[in-house]
């Protein structure tokens, strides 16, 4: 196990109506707010109602920033550091999905700076400042809601990519699971795997005795399994979408990568997929994950084995573990059909061929080397995303 400092000082607060909460839980940070959002489903559900009266039951005033998209803008991102800068505003308070998130945490980083927040995204510097942030949770995926990270997407080339900065966890997020009940079934299945994908960049490292984290991932993974299809065969279902939301929230807090080094390479390649296609993020690591797997797995046989068996019940077989890890990786897949994604790109609608652009642009032009379980180049992503298609 690897040396590790570990804290998350986002506050939860979970359960039935907890949404009537936000209005005094900002007051405690600010008194005039960015109210960002995506679309105008939390309008035709009552959400933003809700939000609105408890702000002003705190007085707590709001300019609203809406228009979000899944793979966040970069484009509207500016537009929020705008409206904080004119406006003088203290506070950002993101409902919705991970998008929705991402897309404020930029907004903070780039409202106390004078240059362009995507210097960050590309590595010219790091963030040393940023404004606070909260969440009211609607989609249980990708974990920005007690998290470190943001994925933002630039028009300019459709690159898509990350920052890291403890400046951003949000200061609290309500998470109640009675949000989720309306979902499309697509959706529920691109957050399920979504939070599979974060254990499992989590779970496959090279650091050794770290058995703890490794059951911690694997009771976690299996809860997602048992879940999801639950909730796809009754949205209504509290108990199940509990369970799945602090799933959600738990994978992506940094206390299962606590002592080990995750990889991280599929979710660098998935980024080439969707800032070029614009397709939703769970149901592009659907497609990725499986061929990345194929390609590492005599990396650490071993690895895989137990993944295997633990998850996904494969009985062990001593001498064949190839086929073990094989057949690991084949119910992974069908889970994946199960909840109604593919597993191939024309699954996602992708019938050009810009494999070799996708695999430069995630090495920068093969500078650099992408993941940590094995060290891939230009050649090793476009040999992934040709086992993908």
């Amino acid at each position: 196990m690897e040396n590790f400092e570990y804290r998350n000082p986002t506050k939860i607060i979970f359960g039935r109506q907890a949404e009537t909460k936000v209005g005094e839980e900002v007051a405690v940070h600010a008194k005039k707010i960015l109210l960002h959002f995506g679309g105008g489903s939390i309008k035709v559900s009552g959400l933003y109602d809700r939000v609105v009266a408890s702000l002003k039951s705190a007085g707590v005033d709001w300019i609203e920033l809406g228009g979000v998209k899944p793979n966040p803008r970069l484009s509207l991102v500016h537009e929020g550091i705008h409206l904080c800068k004119q406006h003088n505003l203290g506070f950002i308070l993101a409902v919705g999905g991970g998008s929705v998130i991402d897309s404020a945490k930029a907004i903070a980083m780039g409202a106390v700076i004078d240059h362009d927040v995507w210097d960050f995204y590309v590595g010219k510097g790091e963030p040393t400042d940023a404004l606070p942030v909260a969440t009211v949770l609607t989609i249980p995926a990708a974990g920005s809601e007690s998290s470190t990270g943001t994925v933002i997407t630039n028009e300019e080339g459709w690159l898509k990519r990350a920052v890291n900065s403890e400046l951003i966890y949000p200061r609290f997020s309500i998470l109640n699971p009675e949000l989720a009940m309306t979902l499309p079934a697509f959706q529920v299945a691109c957050g399920a795997v979504d939070i599979s994908a974060h254990l499992m960049e989590r779970y496959f490292t090279n650091v050794t005795n770290v058995s703890f984290t490794d059951r911690l991932i694997e009771a976690t993974l299996k809860t997602v399994i048992r879940q999801a299809p639950l909730i796809l065969k009754n949205p209504k279902d509290y108990d199940a979408w509990s369970e799945l939301m602090w799933a959600g929230t738990i994978a992506h807090n940094n206390l299962l990568n606590t002592g080990r080094v995750g990889d991280w390479a599929s979710h660098g390649i998935e980024h080439e997929i969707s800032g070029i296609y614009d397709v939703a993020h769970g149901a592009g690591l659907a497609v990725v994950f499986p061929a990345w797997m194929k390609h590492v797995m005599h990396h650490d046989l071993d690895r895989f084995v137990q993944w295997a068996v633990r998850v996904w019940n494969v009985e062990l077989d001593v001498f064949n573990p190839e086929a073990v890890a094989l057949e690991g990786i084949a119910r992974m897949e069908a889970f994946f059909q199960s909840l109604g994604l593919g597993t191939k790109m024309k699954d996602l609608g992708i019938i050009d061929d810009r494999i070799d652009e996708m695999a430069d642009k995630c090495t920068r032009g093969d500078t650099n080397l992408v993941g940590n379980y094995v060290k891939l180049d230009r050649d090793a992503i476009a040999t992934i995303l040709r086992l993908a298609a």
